[in-house]
């Protein structure tokens, strides 16, 4: 049975989960993060973060960790924390490939008394019920015999740099009660914050496909409020100020949900209900309204232009933000990008500016061309869709100069103050 102080670690997968989690590691123990994208692995040896998680001085604190992407270098792992993205298919339908392809790879290497440990989040039973399989036929090996398993979802939070991973309550599981507190021991080295063992995989595996669920369903709820009180002229931040002086309401924002979490997430459980003959009529009918938020952004601003006397089809827009969520230069399932096609087809021109996102990333990922900066006197729309602190230190005096004399701001993030120009979600 392999012991905590004979680990010899790799993490599979270097992005937004896997790095963070390679960094805190390769500051206590000899780590090796493999990664197949060439390009990736040779940023990271050069001590570049273009996700612009991880500090040039956090690279050097973690003395112990090399990149590769070569499988041939964690041959000698006999621990594989597997960290892949878990994206969704055509139809909203979750997307196992790339998890599938890192356990062939991974299953070809592993020996007996290996421990393989997910972190990628799933609906309940995907590890033991396709992960294991793949395992057991490409190794040979018998499971929870030959080797075994655990699952720690990841809880990572993009651009947040006040909750790092040590920072952050780490839930464990393993196969058998004795690999369990391996991992939960695994863990706790570089958890800070502390540990939960769950008791089983399927309760973690649960535990985390539901904590991303529970905002969805509160965030489209505050979508649909936002629009009842639209139509009734009230405004919702004020109405969510207001609510939230009692202690016990929740604080929640109306806008776009997108991302790699919160728009995906509810879609993997409600997969796995439907397969089992439930329907989730309260998670299905979130997504549709939470879906939904881009045609009630793009039908009010057509509404505002003609109360206004604005001719939409002459408009030049301005959507200032393009990634899924302040400070951070992920642009993995935007729900701007919804926006931008919507527009695009209705008005003479619409610019959209981040200067957080890689032009490069945007125009492969959605043939999306960006702006360097704002053109001046240009717009009689401007658009807030993400609320980047630099938008913030622009402010409504900066934005003014970006637009003509009939114009209008539609803040969605409620970063300005509310006056005659300034309209909010």
């Amino acid at each position: 049975m392999i012991k905590i102080d004979n680990i010899n670690l790799a993490i599979i997968g270097l992005g937004y989960v896997g790095l963070p989690l390679a960094i805190e590691f390769g500051k206590q123990r000899n780590v090796i993060g493999y990664d197949t994208k060439n390009i990736r692995v040779s940023e990271l040896n050069k001590q570049v973060d273009s996700n612009l998680e991880i500090s040039q001085s956090e690279f050097f604190e973690a003395s112990k960790l090399v990149f590769t992407n070569e499988i041939n270098d964690i041959t000698e792992c006999n621990c594989f924390i597997i960290t892949v993205p878990t994206p969704l298919k055509e139809g909203k339908k979750p997307n196992l490939n790339i998890l599938k392809d890192a356990t062939k790879a991974i299953a070809k290497i592993i020996k007996k008394n290996n421990i393989v440990i997910y972190e990628s989040t799933v609906y309940p039973g995907v590890t033991e019920e396709i992960c294991v399989p793949i395992l057991e036929k490409e190794s040979g090996l018998i499971f929870n015999i030959d080797f075994f398993i655990g699952y720690s979802p990841e809880r990572v939070n993009p651009g947040d740099k006040m909750r790092s991973v040590s920072d952050i309550v780490k839930v464990t599981s393993g196969s058998t009660p004795s690999i369990a507190k391996i991992i939960d021991e695994l863990y706790s080295s570089i958890v800070t914050a502390g540990t939960y063992m769950a008791p089983s995989i399927k309760v973690a595996e649960a535990a985390k496909v539901i904590e991303n669920t529970q905002r969805a369903v509160n965030i489209a709820l505050i979508n649909e409020l936002a629009i009842i009180f639209n139509e009734l002229e009230i405004d919702t931040e004020e109405v969510l100020l207001a609510a939230g002086s009692k202690w016990n309401f929740l604080n929640f924002r109306p806008g776009l949900v997108g991302g790699h979490c919160i728009g995906v997430d509810p879609c993997y459980l409600s997969h796995k209900a439907e397969a089992v003959g439930i329907s989730p009529e309260i998670i299905l009918a979130s997504n549709n309204t939470n879906d939904n938020m881009s045609n009630h952004v793009v039908q009010k601003i057509i509404n505002e232009t003609a109360y206004r006397n604005i001719k939409i089809e002459e408009a030049d827009i301005l959507v200032m933000g393009f990634t899924f969520k302040e400070n951070c230069p992920d642009i993995r399932n935007t729900k701007v990008n919804d926006i931008f096609i919507k527009l695009n087809k209705l008005c003479n021109s619409v610019d959209v500016y981040d200067p957080w996102v890689d032009s490069q990333e945007a125009l492969n990922s959605y043939n999306l061309s960006l702006i360097d900066k704002p053109i001046k006197a240009k717009y009689c729309v401007i658009l807030i869709a993400v609320a980047h602190d630099c938008f913030k230190e622009i402010g409504l005096e900066g934005m003014q100069k970006f637009v003509k004399r009939n114009y209008f701001i539609y803040d969605l993030k409620y970063i300005l103050p509310k006056n005659n120009s300034v309209i909010r979600l």
